[in-house]
């Protein structure tokens, strides 16, 4: 089995039981073309959300039985499900390993943002004391309007609940609403409304894009917009329009529609963006807990049973098939 880009080594020790594990070299960002080298003796991949296993490195496949992502399901920038299941091919992924971090880091970056805690440092490194440009914003009374409300979208909102906040949510996961206490809008009712905006849905043809100039011109002058769910579910270039023009006051981005992010990216260099390398999700316990469960996944198709979280059920009637 191969992992490109391996999270805690401890895992592979239960791999190792029933095969030969290999990892892909530090440092090195494993392309399609990489992929395609690597795929075609290998029984069982494991990913993270930086890879793309499209339709050509799984006809590239010869042996391969399952393909389990790191974290959340799988979207269209992850793996060609409709390929794997042609071949069938299982997709596994590790859901709720990873939320808790990435629920953090996003109350984080909204707190960063609303209280400007990464412009002060470099201000105050530069022998510059405070002054009434550096006001920030209390969380206290705002509202904060949730786009997705599965697992990290509802971990963020009983999170940042006890902040003082409304929430507003516009979601697939209606039964969530209630359990945490969100009021159910439609996305032009949330983004009119809210004060801050978090994503949490998944990349789908159906949220590609899912905010771009008309949404961004909704949103009040004063609110900001926060992603680490996927760079593509926000039109980049409508952000940088909107942010340069004072449609609203600022972003915070943990992920981009390219990464990483060519340095020219104006997105980096604006003073109301804060951004991180995609890394809302990486901590140690985080890290640990879904190499664990990515492994588990794989030893349970390999020793012909069932996994536990499948994104493509519908795999297991082509397999029946043959």
């Amino acid at each position: 089995m191969f992992i490109p880009e391996p999270e805690w080594e401890e895992s592979h020790k239960v791999l190792e039981e029933i095969a030969e594990v290999k990892t892909g070299e530090p440092g090195v960002v494993y392309t399609e073309n990489h992929l395609i080298k690597e795929i075609p003796d290998v029984d069982a991949l494991i990913i993270t959300s930086q890879h793309h296993v499209s339709r050509k490195v799984i006809e590239a496949a010869r042996k391969l039985k399952v393909i389990v992502k790191y974290g959340s399901k799988p979207g269209i920038d992850n793996v060609d499900t409709n390929a794997a299941t042609e071949k069938g091919i299982v997709v596994c992924y590790t859901p709720y390993a990873n939320s808790d971090s990435v629920a953090e880091h996003t109350i984080a970056l909204t707190l960063a943002l609303l209280k400007k805690l990464d412009t002060m440092p470099f201000r105050l490194r530069q022998g510059k004391w405070r002054d009434k440009s550096l006001l920030g914003y209390e969380l206290l009374g705002k509202t904060v309007g949730i786009i997705g409300l599965g697992s990290v979208g509802s971990k963020v909102a009983e999170k940042i609940r006890g902040f003082g906040v409304n929430i507003l949510a516009y979601t697939r996961a209606l039964e969530n609403a209630k359990k945490v206490g969100a009021r159910l809008v439609d996305l032009k009712t949330l983004l009119k409304e809210s004060d801050v905006v978090t994503i949490h849905t998944s990349l789908r043809e159906d949220t590609l894009h899912l905010i771009g100039e008309e949404e961004l011109k909704l949103m009040k002058k004063g609110a900001f917009i926060i992603n680490t769910a996927r760079g593509a579910i926000i039109d980049e270039k409508a952000l940088i329009k909107a942010l340069k023009e004072g449609w609203i006051a600022g972003a915070a981005l943990d992920v981009f529609k390219e990464e990483p992010p060519k340095p020219d990216n104006p997105l980096l260099k604006m003073d109301n963006v804060l951004v991180t390398p995609h890394f809302a999700s990486c901590t140690y316990e985080a890290y640990q807990r879904e190499a664990f469960m990515a492994a588990e996944e794989v030893l349970r198709v390999l020793q012909g049973m069932k996994p536990n979280f499948v994104a493509n059920p519908e795999v297991f009637v082509k397999v029946n098939k043959k």
